[in-house]
């Protein structure tokens, strides 16, 4: 009996403990979510000077890809927009607020960079669901929104159903140029622009049509006759092949038997 209640006791001393813990850190995390965007101008670049280059790290997460289109050149996928960089004005000492490190807050309510796929076939160019982004206490800022995404991709069938093709998502600031924005691989070293894995497949669900067979990504710096300023764009490359079983069992051997048949 006296087991039981002991037990009991501590179960009830633990729930006490975990809900105060909870009140208070709830408590910490509002104050600090208050501190920092109650005077917060989420329209402004966060940089101390003007002239000063904010870097924007960029990945892509591929999920599914969810239709290769030959008639219309249109791939669709299933991807995580990852992106980072350092919002001085998002900084903070966690002593100072319960030991709070990390903060999730909606991504409305901050900076976020324009980036957004340029050769789009939908419209949409930029990431539509507004997920939350997690602020870490030294200023770095990570935003991971999902997205579907319609990208034209020049496909060529003359080796249907052996064949291969490479399709590209081309990625860049709408409004900055590459003074005022450093937008760079997340994966990239600092000496060269070509990232072999461009792409996480770490989650990726199979195509029942598709092999995927390279994903490379390359970052742009490019000087356009209008401009003074350079123009900076990641391409997102992937090179699809196309599985030959799948179409041997489904189209070449029904067709083949078709025509034994009607000799």
């Amino acid at each position: 009996m006296k087991i039981i209640c002991a037990v009991f006791a501590s179960v009830i001393i633990g729930q006490l403990a975990m809900r105060y813990a909870s009140v208070y850190g709830s408590a910490d995390a509002k104050r600090l979510y208050d501190d920092l965007l109650s005077n917060y101008n989420r329209l402004i670049r966060p940089v101390g000077n003007n002239s000063d280059r904010l870097t924007v790290k960029m990945g892509l997460k591929l999920s599914q890809i969810i239709e290769v289109n030959l008639r219309n050149q249109i791939m669709t996928t299933n991807v995580w927009v990852e992106q980072e960089w350092n919002d001085y004005k998002l900084k903070w000492n966690p002593e100072d607020y319960g030991g709070v490190d990390t903060l999730h807050v909606p991504s409305e309510h901050i900076w976020l960079p324009d980036i957004v796929l340029y050769n789009n076939a939908d419209g949409n160019y930029e990431v539509t669901i507004m997920t939350k982004a997690i602020l870490h206490y030294t200023g770095k800022v990570v935003w991971k929104p999902p997205a579907i995404y319609k990208s034209f991709c020049e496909i060529n069938v003359e080796y249907f159903p052996f064949d291969e093709q490479t399709c590209s998502m081309k990625f860049g600031s709408w409004t900055y140029d590459g003074y005022m924005m450093d937008l760079r691989h997340i994966s990239q070293a600092p000496d060269s622009d070509v990232i072999e894995v461009g792409i996480d497949l770490q989650d990726y669900y199979l195509s029942v049509e598709w092999d995927i067979m390279g994903v490379p990504a390359v970052r742009h710096e490019k000087f356009y006759v209008c401009c003074e300023e350079p123009y900076l764009d990641i391409f997102f490359n992937i090179t699809l092949r196309r599985k030959t079983l799948f179409y041997t069992v489904n189209l070449i051997i029904p067709c083949v038997g078709i025509s034994f048949l009607s000799v």
